[in-house]
C-alpha cells in the first residue's frame, strides 16, 4: 500500500507523513518495523540543520533510519512485508541521482524509470510505504532549461507515484487535503 504526501517547503508535509506512518504502524502487531529512508545528503549548513530538525521530529517515535541518497532500490531489504516505511523525499532523490557524487552519468529520462522502479521494489518488500515529495510546480517562475527539465521529471515521478498510490494527500499550511483515496473509489 502506498501513501503519497505532497506539499511545498515548510508546509508540514514531513510531520504529517511521520504521523501517518505511526498510524499505520499502530495497526501492525510488529511495531519494531518502522523505517525511515532518508535521501537528503548532508551538504552544507542549511541541509545539516534540516537533517537535525527531522531527526528531532522523529526522536523517540521508534523509527530506524536508513540513509539512501541514490540507488533507492538498494534500500529494499527483506522486511517480510511487515515494515511501515517512510521515504523522504523524491526531490532530493532525483537531484542526488542527477548529480551523483560518484560522477556517473544519468539522463533525466532514465532517472524517472529508475526511481519509480526502485520504489516499486521497496513497496513489494514492506507492508505500507509513505512517500514524501515536494510541490515545486506552483511558483510560476521561469528557470533555466536544466532546472525546468528537473521539475518536469519530478512531475513525472510524482504523477506515476500518484497513480499507484492508495492515498494522495497534499499538505497546505499544515492542513492535509485528500487528493485521492482508494476508499473514495469503492463507493
Amino acid at each position: 500500500m502506498i501513501t503519497l504526501i505532497i506539499g511545498g517547503s515548510g508546509s508540514g508535509k514531513s510531520e504529517y507523513a511521520e504521523n501517518k506512518a505511526l498510524e499505520y504502524a499502530k495497526h501492525k502487531e510488529n511495531t519494531n518495523s518502522l523505517l525511515y529512508i532518508a535521501t537528503m545528503q548532508p551538504f552544507g549548513k542549511e541541509t545539516l540543520q534540516k537533517i537535525t530538525r527531522h531527526h528531532e521530529l522523529r526522536k523517540n517515535k521508534g523509527f530506524t533510519t536508513v540513509e539512501q541518497y541514490v540507488d533507492i532500490e538498494k534500500a529494499s531489504i527483506n522486511w517480510n512485508n511487515e515494515a511501515v516505511v517512510l521515504l523522504e523525499c523524491m526531490s532530493n532523490l532525483l537531484a542526488n541521482e542527477k548529480y551523483r557524487t560518484d560522477r556517473s552519468e544519468n539522463s533525466l529520462k532514465d532517472l524517472v524509470a529508475k526511481v519509480v522502479q526502485g520504489i516499486e521494489e521497496i513497496e513489494q518488500s514492506c507492508h505500507h510505504l509513505v512517500i514524501v515529495t515536494n510541490d515545486v510546480f506552483a511558483s510560476g517562475e521561469s528557470y533555466d532549461l536544466e532546472t525546468m527539465e528537473y521539475i518536469s521529471q519530478l512531475g513525472k515521478i510524482n504523477s506515476r507515484l500518484a497513480k499507484k498510490a492508495d492515498l494522495v494527500v497534499e499538505v497546505v499550511c499544515g492542513i492535509p487535503v485528500i487528493v485521492k483515496s482508494i476508499e473514495d473509489n469503492k463507493e
